[in-house]
């Protein structure tokens, strides 16, 4: 007997000496916990600054002990839903990151982009709602030589006269029916050469009408250089100078080896000096110049050189 009590009394010795080891394991695995929870709402405040309530306070607490003072579940089972609680938060914290840094990314893209283009442009589309004045300088240039008109049957439907201006009167109708619709069969040219006998009876509004459909259904065709060009200069002659730089600019960039791709840089010039952006002015005949040298034709050197004179270049 007296064997046993020293054994039972052994036992029981090491039982309440392990019990304070576990309690003091237990309490700081909690502080742990606890400190995870207050660094989590910490990082909340500042990823979401006047966020919803729901990422502050009340998301992560330790269920409350029952009266009886006996726990409802073990610590290893609330430690692990704590846990959970804060995985949870941190994936969606991530996700929410993750977001933010492509919406910003994307952003960025677009913005580069954006500038990208202006820098290259030389005349600011925002312009064209200005008041211009109407144009002084009318530069003219030799009608090509595809303009005669050979009597044949038309091989395919000639093109329709387009509307006349947005409130149309007798008397402007007449003088666009005065204006004859080519019929050679070669639509192309027929097409583009309409818009050139509009433009040259000064009847703008329809010669830009009419030019537009040349560059828009046949943009790889040759004759679309002159239709984009000759629809630069009827906005030019109209009075319209930054409608005018933007239509030249687009021909010089879309068709540089384009037939009339040095005139439309060289009244681009033009344009833009009218719109008193005279440093832009300058810097389009200095392009002239260093893509095109001698190899633009005479007539354009020739009106550049005037021009370059008129703008102080």
């Amino acid at each position: 007997m007296k064997t046993r009590d020293i054994m039972f009394l052994g036992a029981a010795t090491i039982a309440l000496s392990a019990a304070p080891t576990a309690q003091a394991q237990q309490a700081g695995i909690d502080k742990r916990v606890e400190r995870l929870e207050k660094e989590m709402r910490a990082v909340q405040r500042s990823v979401f600054p006047g966020g919803a309530p729901t990422f502050f306070e009340g998301e992560i607490a330790p269920e409350s002990a029952p009266s009886s003072g006996v726990r409802s579940n073990t610590p290893v089972i609330e430690l692990t839903a704590r846990v959970d609680a804060l995985e949870s938060q941190l994936q969606a914290l991530t996700g929410q990151t993750e977001q933010n840094a492509f919406r910003l990314r994307e952003l960025e893209k677009q913005f580069t982009a954006y500038k990208t283009e202006m820098d290259k442009r030389f005349a600011d589309p925002a312009a064209a709602a200005a008041v211009e004045t109407p144009a002084s300088l009318t530069p003219t240039v030799k009608p090509p030589a595809a303009t005669t008109v050979v009597a044949a049957v038309p091989a395919k439907k000639p093109p329709t006269k387009p509307a006349a201006a947005s409130t149309p009167d007798a008397a402007r109708l007449a003088l666009v029916k005065k204006v004859e619709v080519p019929a050679t069969g070669n639509e192309v040219e027929d097409a583009y050469n309409y818009g050139y006998r509009l433009w040259e009876a000064k009847l703008y509004p329809e010669a830009q009408t009419q030019l537009k459909q040349v560059v828009t259904k046949w943009p790889k065709d040759s004759r679309a250089s002159f239709a984009q060009n000759l629809l630069g200069r009827a906005y030019l002659d109209e009075g319209k100078p930054s409608l005018a730089a933007v239509a030249f600019y687009n021909n010089y960039k879309d068709r540089p080896s384009g037939a009339r791709a040095p005139h439309s840089l060289m009244y681009m010039g033009v344009a833009l000096d009218k719109l008193g952006r005279k440093a832009d002015a300058c810097k389009a005949f200095r392009e002239l110049d260093e893509v095109y040298g001698a190899k633009a034709p005479k007539d354009v050197r020739d009106d550049a050189a005037a021009a370059k004179t008129k703008a102080g270049c």
